[in-house]
């Protein structure tokens, strides 16, 4: 299993010298530069051959320098194949003006409106919102989606309104890890799946748990329950680097998810490591 190609399709790259992160503000451990050349310490030993890049919660007018900056990075990270911007899709018809200006640069793949802190749980039902899910089909774009657990039913929803567009559910969908919790997840996970065009990165999940104490077997339900509703087919791997650095190093993730998969085919492994990846992101 260790020679497998590995696409890591969820990397964030920051510099807060370079662009403005007001979320690090609170986060001291993250608060710092991660950069391409910090990456390769933490998967020298993982085969990791392609990175696709998402969104890293610059402030939002800086988003297409975020794009920029990262095009720049890519000319020397020759992993780096694709990038996941933020696009403000709430301004409805109005954000046509981003979703072109990234359409010029070739390695945007897809969009991401980070839905996990809006208070209002059908905020990706709003009209507008809705309108601008819409547009992303017209360029070809994917639409990562980063969302509480208790957020599934609407993106469920969403999902079902918008089946010309290819979504990516980014972490699990945040199960409540850290308590333990099953349900509501598993049944509004199950309600999500159901519909062909999204797809379940296997990221993040330790930053959900206990950021110290956490155990293979606290992941477990979790992990082999989206697998259950996805299938191979449907699932990417995905580090969350660095931000999974809160809970847990680049080799204990990647051998975690590899003990999980344990009695998986080899072309089910290439699947979840590297070509559903591929695919969906088309890199």
């Amino acid at each position: 299993m260790n020679s497998l190609s590995i696409v890591d399709s969820h990397v964030h790259l920051w510099n807060p010298a370079q662009l403005r992160y007001s979320w690090l503000d609170t986060l001291p451990p993250l608060n710092r530069a991660f950069l391409p050349a910090n990456f390769p310490a933490t998967s020298a030993t993982t085969n990791v051959n392609k990175i696709i890049f998402v969104e890293s919660g610059a402030d939002p007018a800086q988003s297409l320098a975020e794009v920029d900056w990262i095009s720049d990075l890519a000319e020397s990270e020759l992993r780096l194949k694709g990038i996941v911007a933020h696009a403000p899709l709430e301004k409805g018809n109005a954000v046509r003006a981003e979703l072109e200006a990234f359409a010029s640069r070739p390695l945007v793949k897809g969009v991401r409106r980070n839905l996990q802190g809006e208070r209002d749980s059908e905020f990706c039902l709003r009209p507008e919102f809705v309108t601008g899910v819409y547009l992303l089909a017209e360029f070809g774009f994917t639409f990562d989606f980063c969302i509480r657990h208790e957020q599934l039913p609407s993106i469920a929803e969403l999902v079902r309104r918008v089946p010309q567009v290819t979504f990516v559910l980014d972490h699990f969908g945040k199960p409540d890890a850290r308590g333990k919790k099953k349900e509501p997840w598993a049944t509004d996970l199950k309600a999500l799946a159901a519909s062909p065009n999204v797809v379940c990165k296997i990221s993040g999940l330790t930053t959900e748990a206990e950021w110290k104490n956490w155990r293979p077997a606290d992941l477990q339900f979790y992990f082999e329950l989206a697998l259950e509703c996805f299938g191979f087919d449907r699932v990417l791997f995905g580090s969350d680097w660095p931000v999974a650095t809160l809970a847990t190093d680049y080799r204990r993730w990647l051998e975690t998810v590899q003990d999980f998969l344990i009695v998986a085919t080899e072309t089910d492994l290439t699947k979840l490591f590297q070509t559903n990846a591929e695919r969906i992101y088309r890199v």
